[in-house]
């Protein structure tokens, strides 16, 4: 690889041109791209679809689709919270057609109940984002100002929250016929007061992540809010919120949710259940790691496959989830680089699963099923470049 400031000017050529040259791009995108001066944000905005490749387009398309964001706000999360904080103003128009208790399916409570199951989840696992990192916790140079202008009296998602989290508890309590429900705040840990929520006029980084995802649940209903959609997030929003170029920066959370939704529709059949069996499921794929490590490394495929140890056991967390939980997250940003540039989507993914087992193939061949289960399930090499260069070479001997 070349020295880091030819290499930036490589980029900075490509990216000049007044139509960037995708395949230039790709190439030099494959090799891991540099922090510096925000070229990894605009090469994942391009890469994945955001930015098209003509330059003189960019200002007017971020503009459009952050305002678009801006609706998606407005429309999801604050007309609905201005609508429940009205609701105890003005009790006399609530008619049984909008009643909760009303148990038609298209009332707007029956929503916004279901929404709060959505939240609950979704509230859940962007807590524990990168729990190793301080990043997710600390408050954000850019809060929402929409939402959190104290001004507000509406419900925001953090209230919501609370709100759905204490009734919740009371219930609970109430149901076990303890009646004492004196301070539903001091729960146990790993429940709200977790991590200190930020004084009211600051947002810590997870929530901004969590609004994202709650906006994308509500625009796909047909996948909402699956588990693991927090670790595919997470990264994109890191890379954006990091960047070095504070306009760009500005603008993390509405870039982020157009990047994640764009990479979603490429790997969101991963999280669908249904799609199991077919060509473009899950299940495919896993089966293709191995048939992949047959052609590579027939000895070991026969010894994996000898102690009945299934591509489900590891290599379905590694491929719907792109890495993201296998490595340190500047490593699992750097795997990323290579997998964006990747112009058959995600082969090249494959053949990195397949580099992850040929890597650790002699200790794998002496290991007994539950000795191997275990450095599948925690992969022992951190060294990323190692990985990518076998994975290379994998791709280079086809």
């Amino acid at each position: 690889v070349a020295p880091l400031p030819l290499r930036i000017a490589d980029f900075q050529e490509v990216l000049g041109e007044p139509t960037v040259a995708l395949g230039k791009l790709r190439h030099l995108c494959f090799s891991g791209i540099p922090f510096d001066g925000g070229l990894r944000c605009l090469c994942w905005k391009i890469l994945l679809n955001y930015l098209p490749l003509e330059k003189a387009l960019w200002s007017s398309l971020l503009k459009k689709q952050r305002d678009l964001y801006s609706q998606f706000l407005k429309e999801m999360i604050i007309q609905p919270g201005i609508a429940k904080a009205n609701l105890g103003v003005s009790r006399e128009d609530v008619t049984l057609e909008d009643h909760p208790l009303n148990p038609n399916p298209d009332s707007r409570w029956n929503t916004y109940f279901k929404d709060n199951e959505v939240l609950l989840q979704i509230d859940k696992d962007v807590r524990r984002l990168y729990p190793d990192m301080a990043f997710f916790q600390r408050p954000t140079d850019y809060p929402c100002l929409l939402i959190l202008d104290p001004q507000n009296e509406f419900e925001t998602l953090r209230k919501r929250v609370e709100q759905t989290t204490l009734k919740s508890q009371t219930v609970a309590r109430n149901r076990s016929g303890v009646t004492n429900v004196s301070s539903p705040l001091k729960t146990t840990p790993n429940s709200l007061s977790e991590y200190e929520v930020l004084p009211n006029g600051c947002e810590a980084h997870w929530e901004v992540v969590e609004r994202i995802l709650f906006i994308y649940a509500k625009l796909n209903p047909g996948i909402a809010y699956v588990q693991g959609m927090n670790e595919i997030v997470g990264p994109l929003y890191y890379t954006f919120a990091t960047d070095p170029n504070s306009e760009w920066k500005e603008h993390a959370e509405a870039d982020t949710f157009f990047c994640f939704t764009n990479l979603m529709a490429e790997i969101r059949d991963n999280f669908i259940k249904s799609l199991d069996d077919s060509q473009c499921g899950i299940t495919y794929k896993m089966e293709k790691v191995y048939s992949t490590l047959k052609e590579k490394d027939v000895e070991l495929y026969l010894k994996l496959q000898e102690q009945n140890i299934k591509p489900q056991f590891f290599a379905f967390r590694w491929l719907t989830l792109l890495l993201s939980q296998e490595f340190l997250l500047p490593d699992v940003i750097r795997i990323w680089d290579s997998l964006f540039a990747d112009d058959k989507r995600f082969d090249f993914l494959l053949l990195v699963c397949c580099a992850m087992l040929t890597l650790i193939r002699d200790q794998l061949l002496e290991g007994d099923f539950t000795l191997n289960m275990r450095l599948l399930q925690d992969y022992p090499i951190s060294d990323v470049h190692l990985i990518l260069k076998k994975a290379k070479e994998l791709q280079d001997s086809k």
